[in-house]
């Protein structure tokens, strides 16, 4: 199981505002959202906040409307979208699921929830900061 750096996600009531920051004065490229295919929000589940994406070629942030509702919506315990989060891929998430399981390591199992290509999990580290972990279902 190998995990790779992936996205930073930053929360915010004005996404515009923070996307236009990180593009037009930091430089960094616009990733069109149609690169990220979301399953659409039902009364019960999903997510259809205001998204948005920018990259240094690299790395990627993924800039997204604050939530404080999520965790409540999906009866799970972390809200990815209340404070933002790190986020690593690993190309076998069962193996990774095992290991936090090992470690006593609670965490939110959100599947494809957020993205139609990505089974996501969502944990926090020893300092409270939310940590994801994602595997690409393709």
């Amino acid at each position: 199981m190998k995990l790779e750096f992936h996205h930073i996600n930053f929360v915010s009531e004005d996404v515009d505002r923070l996307h236009n920051f990180y593009t037009k004065i930091l430089g960094l490229d616009n990733i069109p959202i149609e690169m990220f295919p979301r399953p659409d929000e039902t009364k019960d589940a999903g997510y259809s906040g205001k998204i948005k994406f920018a990259t240094d070629g690299k790395m990627q942030m993924h800039l997204a409307e604050r939530n404080l509702d999520i965790g409540f919506k999906h009866n799970e315990i972390i809200n990815p979208v209340e404070r933002g989060h790190i986020a690593f891929k690993t190309d076998n998430i069962q193996e990774f699921l095992s290991m936090l399981d090992s470690n006593n390591i609670p965490y939110s199992d959100y599947g494809t929830t957020f993205a139609k290509e990505w089974h996501q999990v969502f944990f926090h580290d020893p300092e409270g900061n939310i940590i994801e972990v994602h595997q690409s279902v393709l």
